[in-house]
């Protein structure tokens, strides 16, 4: 370390800067994994508005004709494909609809990182299940 004319340090001292980085260190260690946990519980909800949006779709159907449409679709292009007006919005969920003329169930299905295996599900009764989402088990968010 150098020292001016007046006496004075520049610069830090080795320790200075391991502390530094130890203290980075530990608040990244707290941070990244809620920082995860918000985008997962995020993603999570948004997959719920989007099995909200297609059961909308639904009971419009049913009140047109007073029978749900007769539908098997395993996946969200066959989903897309039963109903046109209907986008979701997350794409890291495999949507999937199950519907005879006296109801419907619908499911997402997480397809990859975090949420791998993660399931929602909604029916024509208004029963919503989430299982296998880490930490955001039990009822909807």
């Amino acid at each position: 370390m150098q020292t001016t004319p007046s006496g004075h340090r520049h610069g830090f001292t080795l320790i200075e800067l391991l502390i530094a980085i130890a203290i980075i260190g530990i608040l990244a260690a707290i941070a990244l994994p809620a920082y995860h946990g918000y985008i997962d519980k995020g993603r999570i909800k948004t997959a719920q508005a989007d099995l909200v949006a297609l059961s909308l779709n639904l009971e419009n159907a049913y009140q047109r004709t007073l029978a749900y449409p007769a539908v098997t679709a395993a996946d969200t292009a066959a989903s897309k494909a039963a109903f046109a007006g209907w986008h979701p919005a997350e794409t890291r969920f495999v949507y999937s609809v199950t519907s005879v003329a006296s109801g419907y169930s619908l499911t997402a299905t997480g397809s990859g990182g975090r949420l791998e295996g993660c399931k929602i599900s909604l029916d024509n009764s208004n029963v919503r299940t989430i299982s296998n989402c880490a930490d955001h088990n039990g009822n909807w968010l």
